[in-house]
C-alpha cells in the first residue's frame, strides 16, 4: 500500500511539475535563439540549463497562468551584480534569430546595449500578438524596420536607436495606436515621414535624430496631444515648420537644429508651452517675432546659423524666463537691449551677426 501510495505521489509531483514548468516548445525556442548569439565575458547563458526555463534562467520571465515565456530582458549596461562581479559592460556578438518567434506570448524583448549583435530585426517579429515592448538599442543591426510592424496593435515602445536601420520608415508604423515611445535615433533610416504619422495619438516622445530623414514636418503631428518631445534634428529635413506645431498643449522640447528648414518662426513656437526649442543651423528667415510674454518660459532658445535679420526682439525682456539664448551667426542688426534677460547672457550670445551693438558686445 506504502508503495502504491509514493507512486501516486510521484506522480503527482511530476504533473505539478510539468504544468508549472515552461513548455518544452518555449525551451526549444529559446536554446536555439541562444545558439545565434556568442556572450564571451559575463556568462549570462550559463543558468540556462535544466528543462524548466521559467526559474533561474537569467534574463527570462514566464506569465504566471500559461507559464509560457512572456520577457526577455537583456541589458549589455546593467547595475547587476553578475555585471559588477566582471567589472565590465556587456558584449555580445551574433544574430537575433528568428527562433524568438516561436515565443508566442512573449511580451518584451530587451537586447539592449551589446555593441556587437548585427544581422536583421527578423521580419517575423510583427507576428508577436502579445509585444509590448521591443528595445534594441546599442547593437549593430542592420536592414529595414519591418514593413508590417503595424500589426504590433499592443506595441508601446519601440527603441531601435543607436543601429545601422536603413530604408523608410513603413506606413504600418502610424497603425501603432497603443505606441508611447518612439526612438529610432542615430540611425541611417532616409525617406519622408509617413504624412499620416499623427495618427500615433499616443505617443509622448518621438526621437528620430542623427539619420537621413527628408522632406517635409507632417502637419498631422500636430494631432498628437499627448507629444512632450519632438526630435528631428540632425536630418534632411526641409519645408517650413507648420504653425500647428506651436498649438500642441504638452510639447515642451521641439529640437529641429541641422535641417534644411527655410521660412520663418511661426509667432506659435514663441507663445506656446515649449520650453527647450533648438531650430539652430537651418536656413529659417525674416524677422524673429517680437510675441515674446508673460507665457513665453524657456530653459534653452537656440536659433543660431540661419539667415535671420532686423533687430533682437525687445518683448524678450517680458518672458517669465529665458534660461540659454542664442542668436548668433545671424544677420541681426541694432541694439540689444538692456535688463533682463539680457544681462545674464555672454557675447557668444550675439557674436557674428552683421550690425549688433550694446552689453555684453560693442557699445553702439
Amino acid at each position: 500500500m506504502k508503495r502504491v501510495f509514493s507512486i501516486i505521489l510521484l506522480l503527482l509531483l511530476t504533473v505539478i511539475s510539468t504544468v508549472t514548468s515552461c513548455p518544452p516548445s518555449d525551451r526549444a525556442a529559446l536554446l536555439r535563439f541562444k545558439g545565434a548569439l556568442h556572450e564571451p565575458f559575463l556568462g549570462i547563458f550559463n543558468s540556462w540549463t535544466g528543462t524548466d526555463c521559467c526559474h533561474n534562467w537569467y534574463g527570462i520571465s514566464c506569465d504566471p497562468e500559461s507559464h509560457q515565456v512572456a520577457d526577455i530582458n537583456f541589458r549589455g549596461e546593467s547595475e547587476d551584480p553578475i555585471f559588477e562581479r566582471a567589472g565590465r559592460s556587456g558584449f555580445m556578438t551574433g544574430v537575433i534569430s528568428a527562433e524568438i518567434c516561436k515565443l508566442p506570448r512573449l511580451s518584451s524583448i530587451i537586447i539592449a546595449d551589446w555593441k556587437g549583435i548585427t544581422g536583421e530585426i527578423p521580419k517575423c517579429i510583427a507576428t508577436l500578438p502579445f509585444l509590448r515592448i521591443l528595445d534594441l538599442i546599442g547593437n549593430k543591426i542592420s536592414g529595414e524596420i519591418p514593413s508590417d510592424i503595424g500589426r504590433l496593435q499592443r506595441l508601446t515602445v519601440l527603441n531601435i536607436a543607436d543601429n545601422q536601420i536603413s530604408g523608410r520608415i513603413p506606413s504600418s508604423l502610424t497603425n501603432l495606436s497603443s505606441l508611447m515611445h518612439l526612438d529610432l535615433r542615430n540611425n541611417k533610416i532616409s525617406g519622408p515621414i509617413p504624412r499620416a504619422f499623427g495618427r500615433l495619438r499616443m505617443l509622448s516622445r518621438a526621437l528620430l535624430s542623427g539619420n537621413q530623414i527628408s522632406g517635409p514636418i507632417p502637419g498631422s503631428i500636430s494631432q498628437i496631444y499627448r507629444l512632450a518631445d519632438f526630435d528631428l534634428s540632425m536630418n534632411k529635413i526641409s519645408g517650413v515648420i507648420p504653425p500647428s506645431i506651436g498649438r500642441m498643449a504638452v510639447l515642451a522640447t521641439l529640437n529641429l537644429d541641422c535641417n534644411n528648414i527655410t521660412g520663418t518662426i511661426p509667432t506659435t513656437l514663441l507663445t506656446s508651452a515649449i520650453s527647450n526649442l533648438n531650430l539652430s543651423r537651418n536656413a529659417l528667415g525674416g524677422k524673429i517675432p517680437d510675441v515674446f510674454g508673460a507665457r513665453s518660459y524657456f530653459t534653452v532658445i537656440d536659433l543660431s546659423h540661419n539667415n535671420f535679420r532686423g533687430p533682437v526682439p525687445r518683448s524678450l525682456s517680458a518672458a517669465s524666463y529665458i534660461g540659454h539664448l542664442d542668436l548668433s551667426y545671424n544677420h541681426l542688426c541694432g541694439r540689444i537691449p538692456a535688463g533682463a534677460p539680457f544681462d545674464h547672457l555672454e557675447a557668444s550670445s550675439f557674436v557674428y551677426n552683421d550690425c549688433l551693438c550694446g552689453k555684453p558686445l560693442r557699445a553702439c
